[in-house]
């Protein structure tokens, strides 16, 4: 696996966990006891603690990359063993 393929993989990986953990922990201002201010959508957060969540993305997306590049590396899933693609003869 190439150094641009892996960067390329964890990209991927870290923004779909990212967008998975964004939830997690989020309160509107109504659900905090604050008051909404004025402009403000009623489902904005109240604190979105980007921080934190930035953090923890980071961590679980490298967990996943290490299963990913270990399946990769040592070929234990080829694309010979997913049964709906195409089959073709090797070129020698």
């Amino acid at each position: 696996m190439s150094l641009g393929f892996a960067a390329a993989i964890y990209f991927i990986v870290w923004w779909i966990v990212l967008f998975a953990m964004l939830p997690f922990g989020v309160r509107t201002s109504e659900e905090a006891g604050e008051k909404l201010s004025p402009g403000a959508a009623d489902s904005a957060p109240h604190r979105p603690r980007l921080l934190p969540k930035m953090i923890a993305t980071t961590i679980v997306s490298a967990i996943i990359f290490a299963g990913l590049y270990a399946i990769i590396v040592h070929h234990v899933i080829t694309l010979d063993d997913i049964p709906f693609l195409p089959r073709y003869e090797r070129v020698q």
